[in-house]
């Protein structure tokens, strides 16, 4: 209906003239026939003769209509301030505020009695809004169809400039002449029909000033058109839905904003229409009129002072105006100091009002750039947040390269290390059997010892490599076996005990009496560690010496390996655990490997719940300790001795089903076991085993765990089904034979790693079938751990005091070579029985000191007698 209630407004003037012609024309006053309440009091003569009742209606028709009145004037009123304050401060405190704000404002001016001031000013208002509305006339009915403007109208302010030339230039324009001839500047006639001239004006100018700036201020930015616009879009800021036509794009949101949001948004500083900001194109206008003046007394600051400054002082005339023009009749000499008194307060108002607006300005800039350093702070952040995202992309996608090349090289190993113990263990089966074979010659079994060592040296390489492989998957098992620590300790030390003479280096070897015999723990792991600790003494050290210390307290063993070599930067005693972490500096010796022995000494030492430290030495030199919980076992497995030759065990003859795809395998098994006394029996696969436990029960199983069709741990769990409570033992030759064990209650007894070690296989055959072995008596067994002097040999087929004093001393430092030489000597001079000779000769090549002393000592302590 919008434009249609002018009509109707059109008919209500004329029927309040015709009211006030009606006042007229009862003989009163123009100015009573002007007042409602009278008009109406007139008009409601003419419907009764009570002029009580009369002066009541127009009294009652007076009170709705101001009511009336008052409340749209205070709605409408509250938009106004709405809008012009959402743009201005950005915030919304709602419409309801405005409404209290505006009906206060009326009911103050009310009690002032300042309406007749604004009678006054209602005609200036009155040109300034018929001039806004011509305006806006004149670029619906003109423009458009002259294509001035553009076809559509745009209503979106994130489309619009915040001033267009053409409508505040027409209202300008328009307001300034019809003021101009409202107050007689052109005459009478011109005053009457001043309203009329401010709208000719504005139908005039707006044409004038679209075609002088060709419609280039009318759209801000070209609109982003949705494609959907059937379905409703969700504002980003308040989340409520609207059509697409209420909706704009936000370049700062990057997505659909609505038209309030868009007004009270205070962060994007108009980022959509940036370079169009009112000051800006002021500055520009200044620049190209003044180029000059501009540079050097213009910017933006300037401009927008003068544009506040302007409007508080406006503000503030028109306030003390309308004071002024509200005041009571006076005398001329009283209103001239009144007015004085109004100038002197104006002009006072005008200085606070300058200062007031240059602290505004200054204020506003420092907010814009405080907003301005946090949106480039934003951006950076935003920056860097997409620079981590493609780093984090680039590196998982570089994590899962890396990942599939570790499990491509953990299958490669899998595989090949399956592939290499297969034949190593019938390699190290056959040098065994070899070895212990009574009736093979001294010779070949000297070369099959060298073949069991290297082949023993090879399964330890792979074992390695298969460690690598699994603290990268991080699958690496530490396992609860019995150890005999003394044999364990023993080995070790004597190994190392020959690489460090062969260096020139005093090997010391110190172990507290009161060790248990037998602890718990994984052997394999803790030959590792300490190997791996004494090997780098070794190796780092020239000359000096490197030690092996052992103490045991509260079921925790401390070894203690010390040297006097290089030692380690005091900044790189933790980095030395790392992997591919080496000592590097000046005078080092150049030695071969990886860096990876302590790191999975470090690792090892952790998972067998111990700690490793490593000090450097005050002479030199640097110290490993390493704390590792090894419980004494109190029902331990009898442990088969080197020394001595098994030839078979007591009790009724038993029977072992060797289950393996490999023929090889089974038949080294039965080459093993039948000397013994064992009756071996062979089945190519688990369905051949199941076909013949049907009518034969063996007394232990070996099966092995990696078989075509049914492997070994799901044999073992059908022959447990099928009532079997023999022992069952699993040998693996897979990398990944650790699977086996994550079964809290596994269907078989023990596992075996191969290459199968004859005195392991020995032991656990020993422990789970219950059988004492039975042992080949010699007196010249190698390595027996009491060696006396055979009888008939006289003493004096013995070396000297002396002699036997100085070979005890250096067979309790395992000086070896001095003892070689010592041989020889007696080789040569015949200072010694021959038989002695081959005996002392014999222990020496197996590297077993301690018989050498004791068959020694007795000749020592004569001496000693002799001396006393």
């Amino acid at each position: 209906a919008g434009p249609g209630w002018v009509i109707i407004g059109m008919v209500k003037m004329l029927i309040g003239s015709f009211l006030a012609v009606v006042a007229l024309g009862q003989n009163l006053p123009a100015v009573e026939a002007a007042d409602p309440t009278v008009m109406y009091t007139v008009a409601f003569g003419f419907v009764t003769n009570n002029t009580q009742i009369a002066l009541a209606l127009a009294a009652f028709f007076v009170i709705v209509s101001q009511l009336k009145i008052n409340v749209t004037n205070a709605y409408a009123g509250s938009i106004a301030w709405s809008n012009f304050f959402s743009r201005l401060t950005h915030n919304h405190p709602g419409r309801v505020v405005w409404l209290v704000f505006n009906v206060a404002i009326a009911l103050l001016l009310m009690e002032l009695g300042a309406y007749q001031a604004f009678e006054s000013m209602l005609s200036l208002y009155a040109l300034v809004a018929v001039s806004w509305v011509s305006a806006l006339v004149a670029d619906l009915v003109i423009n458009k169809p002259l294509g001035l403007s553009p076809a559509h109208i745009e209503f979106k302010r994130a489309h619009l400039y915040d001033i267009n030339p053409v409508g505040v230039g027409a209202m300008v324009l328009a307001s300034l002449t019809g003021l101009a001839s409202y107050l007689g500047l052109f005459g009478e006639y011109a005053q009457a029909m001043s309203h009329f001239i401010a709208i000719a004006c504005a139908l005039i100018v707006a044409p004038v000033i679209a075609f002088a700036t060709r419609g280039a201020y009318y759209i801000a930015r070209s609109p982003l058109i949705f494609s959907d616009k059937g379905q409703q879009h969700a504002c980003c800021v308040c989340q409520n839905h609207y059509e697409p036509d209420d909706i704009a794009h936000c370049p700062a949101y990057e997505n659909a904003i609505c038209s309030l949001c868009c007004s009270l948004d205070a962060r994007c500083q108009d980022m959509c229409k940036k370079d169009q900001e009112v000051s800006h194109r002021i500055l520009e206008f200044i620049q190209r009129t003044f180029p000059s003046l501009a540079v050097e007394y213009f910017n933006v600051r300037l401009i927008r002072f003068i544009g506040v400054f302007f409007l508080i002082t406006l503000i503030t005339g028109l306030v003390l105006a309308l004071v002024y023009a509200n005041s009571p009749t006076m005398e001329p000499a009283i209103g001239s100091i009144v007015q004085n008194t109004l100038w002197q307060v104006f002009f006072i108002f005008v200085i606070i009002a300058g200062v007031i607006s240059w602290l505004f300005v200054l204020a506003h800039e420092s907010q814009i750039m405080a907003q301005e350093e946090s949106q480039s702070q934003t951006r950076r952040l935003v920056t860097e947040i997409e620079a981590h995202q493609q780093t984090d992309a680039q590196l998982q996608n570089a994590k899962e390269q890396a990942e599939a090349a570790n499990s491509a090289k953990s299958r490669y190993l899998t595989g090949i290390s399956h592939e290499l113990r297969s034949p190593l263990n019938t390699v190290l089966g056959y040098a065994q059997l070899m070895e212990i074979d009574q009736h093979t010659p001294e010779s070949t079994r000297r070369q099959a010892s060298v073949i069991k060592r290297s082949g023993e040296h090879l399964a330890d390489l792979i074992e390695g490599l298969l460690d690598i492989s699994k603290i990268e998957a991080g699958r690496l098992d530490i396992h609860r076996n019995h150890i005999h620590f003394k044999n364990v300790m023993t080995d070790v030390s004597e190994m190392f005990r020959l690489q460090a003479q062969e260096k020139g280096l005093e090997f010391f070897y110190q172990c507290q009496q009161c060790m248990p015999a037998v602890v718990l723990g994984d052997e394999k792991r803790l030959r590792q560690i300490l190997i791996n600790l004494l090997s780098n003494s070794v190796k780092f050290t020239e000359s000096g010496t490197v030690s092996l210390a052992v103490t045991y307290r509260n079921q925790v063993a401390v070894f203690k390996v010390s040297d006097t070599g290089i030692g380690v930067p005091e900044s790189e005693l933790e980095r030395i655990f790392m992997p591919f972490e080496r000592v590097r500096r000046p005078g080092a010796p150049a030695v071969s490997g990886t860096g990876l022995g302590l790191a999975i000494t470090h690792l090892l030492a952790g998972m067998m719940g111990g700690d490793i430290v490593a000090q450097n030495n005050s002479g030199g030199g640097t110290t490993f300790t390493v704390s590792l919980m090894l419980p004494h076992a109190h029902d331990p497995i009898e442990k088969v001795e080197p020394s001595k030759k098994i030839c078979g065990y007591l009790g009724p003859r038993k029977s072992i089903l060797v289950v393996d795809d490999d023929p090889t395998h089974r038949g080294m098994a039965g080459d093993l076991l039948t000397p013994l006394g064992f009756n071996v029996v062979e089945a190519r696969d688990a369905e051949d085993c199941l076909a013949m436990v049907c009518s034969f029960a063996p007394d232990i199983f070996l099966i092995d765990s990696l078989m075509p069709g049914i492997d070994g741990a799901t044999l073992a769990s059908r022959l447990r089904q099928q009532g079997f409570v023999v022992p069952i033992l699993i040998v693996s030759a897979n990398a990944s034979e650790d699977r086996l064990h994550q079964n809290d209650n596994p269907p078989y007894d023990d596992y075996l790693n191969k290459p199968v070690r004859l005195d392991n296989l020995l032991e656990r055959i020993a422990f789970h079938m219950h059988i004492t072995w039975e042992y080949i008596a010699s007196d010249s067994s190698a390595g027996s751990a009491a060696v006396t002097v055979p009888a008939g040999i006289p003493d004096q087929q013995l070396p000297s005091a002396d002699l036997c004093k100085v070979i005890i001393h250096y067979a309790e430092i395992g000086f070896l070579s001095k003892l070689s030489t010592i041989v020889e000597d007696l080789k040569t001079s015949g200072g010694a029985s021959e038989q002695f000779i081959a005996l002392f000769e014999q222990q020496l090549a197996a590297a077993h000191f301690e018989p050498i002393i004791e068959m020694l000592q007795a000749k020592a302590k004569e001496s000693d007698h002799a001396v006393q």
